[in-house]
């Protein structure tokens, strides 16, 4: 008899130290893949600021980031593009796990997800030269659209519509635990994503700063999202 209740009670902890740390091997992925949705909109952001920087013809007054997929250094913002987009869909993922019902738990991943793959597509299809780069091309608007200019254009259109609708879904669950000043951020920042691309025409910077900060925005609720996901630690046993 001592002996099965030994064994019991061993197989029991057993068993119970096993869950536990399935549990925190579980929480780890999860923030693992949060973290990448984190460093998606800096590192595009960095990266592309450095390229800007350092390209020759780049002007930050003409020319937008995705310009930067073009030339001779051209596969360097390609590279950024695809890795960008799959951190962003990485973020998606981990987002669903932390969402799972609760309320904006099953659209605000998925828009997320939208969001990521347009980065990828962007890396596939280039945006059209213009405005004086790559180095040689004439400045102006060419006034016309290539395909893989369209398909660019078009991707990213629907991607930060996608982000912008993330953050009005992930608004009602801030909203729903008490953090208004979340929930207030995340309906204000899509208007200010809009403005600046509405602004396109008229100010490339107006664009880059409304695009910066939906990117920002990601990294800043999800960040947000990760501080509720299980310790990554184990408890130690009394």
């Amino acid at each position: 008899m001592t002996g099965t209740k030994t064994g019991t009670k061993t197989g029991s902890k057993t068993g119970s130290k096993t869950s536990a740390e399935t549990r925190t091997d579980a929480g780890a992925r999860t923030g693992t893949l949060l973290a990448g949705g984190i460093v998606a909109g800096p590192l595009f952001l960095v990266a592309s600021l450095i390229q800007g920087l350092t390209r020759e013809g780049f002007d930050f007054t003409r020319n937008a980031f995705s310009q930067l997929s073009l030339g001779g250094l051209g596969w360097i913002q390609v590279i950024v593009f695809l890795l960008t987009g799959l951190l962003a869909i990485a973020g998606a993922i981990g987002m669903r796990r932390v969402l799972r019902g609760a309320p904006g738990g099953v659209w605000a991943p998925r828009l997320v997800g939208v969001f990521g793959a347009s980065f990828v597509l962007a890396g596939v299809f280039t945006a059209d030269p213009g405005d004086g780069f790559p180095a040689g091309t004439p400045k102006g608007s060419s006034g016309s659209v290539s395909a893989h200019g369209a398909v660019h254009l078009g991707g990213a259109t629907v991607g930060f519509l996608a982000l912008c609708a993330a953050f009005l879904v992930l608004a009602t669950y801030f909203a729903d635990r008490g953090q208004r000043g979340w929930a207030l951020a995340s309906r204000l920042v899509p208007v200010g994503v809009l403005a600046g691309s509405s602004a396109s025409s008229v100010s490339v910077l107006a664009f880059t700063a409304g695009a910066a900060l939906g990117l920002l925005w990601l990294s800043a609720v999800t960040v947000r999202l990760r501080a509720t996901t299980p310790p990554t630690q184990h408890t130690p046993q009394r």
